[in-house]
């Protein structure tokens, strides 16, 4: 089966926060798009990037690795929201979902991505 191509749609939502929308696959072949979009951000000067990963099937090593580049490449927080119980499990099991700040799905994250 064919990878899914990952499509990044990217809102600058205030001075400083931005939120990048993924859907599609986060692995090996796609997760360098990702760090690249988030790379660029950070150097239009935007502190806050919002990762919404509702449209997100699979998330691999390499997608895990591109939140912790994204992070480290900036000074600001990374939040991650619409998270698959599987990607939740994946975050906790690597210690990553401590150093990211991983929003429960609720009410307030559902309109956050509206």
């Amino acid at each position: 089966m064919p990878a899914q191509l990952l499509t990044i749609e990217v809102s600058r939502l205030d001075a400083g926060r931005a939120r990048l929308r993924l859907i599609g696959d986060l692995d090996f072949d796609t997760a360098p798009e990702f760090a690249a979009a988030a790379a660029e951000l950070r150097r239009e000067g935007y502190r806050e990037l919002e990762i919404d990963l509702t449209g997100v099937g699979l998330c691999d090593s390499s997608g895990l690795s591109a939140f912790v580049v994204a992070h480290r490449a900036g000074a600001g927080p990374i939040r991650l929201i619409g998270v698959s119980p599987l990607l939740q499990q994946l975050l906790d099991r690597t210690g990553l979902a401590e150093l990211l700040t991983v929003a429960r799905s609720s009410d307030d994250d559902l309109r956050a991505i509206g």
